[in-house]
Parts: C-alpha cells; structure tokens; sequence
C-alpha cells in the first residue's frame, strides 16, 4: 500500500487514494454548485463526505471551513489553488479559519531552526493571504491561541496509538508526530462548544494531506463531544516546473513564488519543462503536448478565463501554437497579477505584523 507523506516534496500517484484510501470523486452537480474553475477543469479531484456539505449551502445552513499552512518559506503557485479553494467556501457564507501552522513548520521542517523564526515567516505568508482575499478575523496561528485548543490536541494523543500513527506516515518522527497532534485539533476545533459549536466542517487539502483526514475522522468518532464527522475535498498539487516534482519553498527552482520579480519569473519559465517537440517544423506537424507541459499546467491552476484556456490547449495540441507562444502569454499573465499583488502585499504587511505579533484571535463570546 502506497504511503502519502505530507511532509515530502515529491509527487504522488493520486489514484491511489480513490483504489486503497476510499476517496471518492465529486459529483457533476456538486461541481455546478460550488461554479468555479478549479472543479471545471478537474484540479480538484475528490472528496470525503461532501453531500453534507452540498446540503448545507443548498439550504442556507451553517457550516465550518477550515485549512491552512506551514510556513516553511516564500508562499508560491502551489499554495494559492488551496487558498483559491478556501475562499470559494468563504464566499459561500461559511464560518471560516485559516490556520497558520507555525508550530508543525518548526517540527517538522529542517530548514526552520526557530519559532521566531517561523513567527516571521509567518508574518510573510499571512500578508500573502490577506491580499488574496482572507480577512484578519480568518486567520489564526498555532503557536499563539486559545488554551481550549491545545487542551484538545492533548485528548486527541490519547486517542491514537504509536502503531496507528506509523501505519498510517510510515513513521514515528516525534517532532512530526506532535505536529499532526495539532493538525487534528485544527480540524476538530471548530466544532467545540467554545467555537462554533457541532455542524459539518469542511476542509480542502492538497491530496498528500489526506493521512491526516482519515485519522481526524476516526478520532472525531471516539471523542467525547458528539462531533460531526469532518468532511474534505482533496485537490491535486500543482507539480514543480522541474520534472517529478510539486511546487515546494524547499525547491526554490521548482516554483513560482508570489514575490518573485518580472525578470525571474521570465526566467523561470523560460526554462520550464513543456515536453515540445524537437523543432518548431515537427511541432506544426506533430502538434505539441500541453497534458505534460508545466507551463500549461500553470494557465491550468490560475488562468481565469476557461474559453481561452481551452482555445490555448486546442491549438497547442493542434500545432498551431509554439511552446515559446505560450510561455510568452504566461510570463505576461504572470507579471501582470504578481505586480498587482505584491502591491497589496504591501498594503497588508502592518495587519500580518499585528496577527503574529500584536492580540491573538478571540474564542467565541
């Protein structure tokens, strides 16, 4: 059986999760019901009780929507399809928490060799988030909140056993043991009565995080406070501009970061791998083949406007359209949003300093 490490940078076989791990594909009307792209085009590619869900935002009902990050380094590509997610439930009236997982970076990420240091990661990446789309009262961190959380983490470790632990990672890493302690309580939280209380949760996750679904469904089953289940959409990451890779911060040539500069991000995908043919004659002849081409796959994750996409890869496959078209149209759509947003980052660097450093986000009254 196939073990998905959350923590790894490598890519996984994602069919896997529907053969061994009982993930389940999302239904068409689903897709119609959440209407954004990232389901069109089948980024995301499956679910664990979702109808629940469905329910809920067809009845005009409550709901949680909880995800988050480590921050390991400089927010990239990878990281926003997650968050794109995130908002497209935020959007639809859920209560929302965005976790900022300061502590699991430290544990678990060798390139982090302090908390103050992950802190000012931290401070990094949350400004990213906010000129994104999240609002302050979202976002939360784990080294800096409320005690009834780490109270729960705490009765979750009684919940699970060294055996179940390595059968599910593959391992017992201590540092990373205590981190996934906290990764369940960032799911289960919500729901305790000093929150929000029991209703259905969601939360998206990159297909390498679904380990930590399947324990936190167990456990919300065994604790003593009448949980809902939580529910998950899993959604595919967005590979590395290297072969054989997902975007990673630990892979700096890999990724296109969001505070990357013009003339890096040209370079970067000037470089990318696209899987062309030898000459511009055999493209025409050929056509090329934009299903293993990184810099389709980058319009894939981010381009808005489906018709041109979808015009793209036609003439792309068709041989009417070189790689180095297409790289040039990515590298301009690139530069133009990226400059947009680095200017919002700016904007949102004194609220970022004030979430990591200033008051911690408040329980419910």
């Amino acid at each position: 059986m196939q073990k998905f490490d959350p923590w790894s940078s490598k890519q996984l076989d994602s069919e896997a999760l529907f053969k061994e791990f009982g993930v389940s594909q999302l239904k068409d009307s689903w897709k119609k019901l959440l209407n954004h792209y990232l389901l069109e085009r089948n980024i995301v590619v499956g679910q664990r009780d979702f109808e629940k869900i469905a329910n809920c935002i067809k009845k005009g009902q409550p709901f949680i929507n909880i995800t988050g990050l480590a921050p390991s380094g400089n927010m990239h590509l990878g990281h926003k399809a997650v968050i794109d997610l995130f908002l497209v439930f935020k959007n639809l009236g859920a209560r929302n928490y965005f976790c900022i997982a300061d502590i699991e970076a430290y544990a678990s990420r060798e390139n982090i060799e302090t908390m103050d240091q992950a802190r000012k990661i931290a401070a990094n990446n949350i400004a990213h988030l906010l000129a994104l789309g999240l609002d302050e009262e979202d976002i939360y961190l784990q080294s800096c909140y409320e005690p009834r959380y780490y109270e729960l983490a705490f009765e979750i470790s009684k919940k699970i056993t060294k055996r179940a632990f390595e059968a599910t990672y593959g391992h017992v890493d201590l540092g990373k043991m205590g981190s996934a302690l906290l990764q369940y309580a960032d799911i289960l939280h919500p729901q305790l009565e000093d929150f929000e209380g029991k209703m259905p949760s969601i939360t998206p996750i990159g297909i390498d995080q679904d380990p930590h679904a399947r324990i936190a469904r167990d456990v919300a089953k065994r604790l003593p406070y009448n949980m809902e289940v939580p529910s998950f959409i899993h959604i595919m990451h967005q590979s590395g501009l290297l072969q054989g890779t997902k975007m990673s911060s630990s892979m700096p040539d890999s990724a296109i970061f969001l505070n990357d500069s013009p003339e890096v991000v040209k370079a970067k995908i000037s470089n990318a791998f696209t899987g062309g043919r030898e000459t511009a004659e055999m493209q025409r002849k050929l056509g090329g083949k934009p299903e293993i081409c990184k810099v389709c796959e980058i319009l894939k994750f981010h381009y808005p406007n489906t018709q041109e996409l979808q015009e793209i890869v036609f003439s792309c496959k068709k041989g009417a359209r070189l790689c180095g078209e297409t790289k040039k149209l990515t590298i301009e759509f690139l530069n133009g949003f990226l400059k947009e947003h680095q200017k919002k980052v700016k904007e949102k660097e004194p609220i970022a300093t004030k979430i990591v450093f200033g008051k911690r986000k408040k329980q419910k009254q």
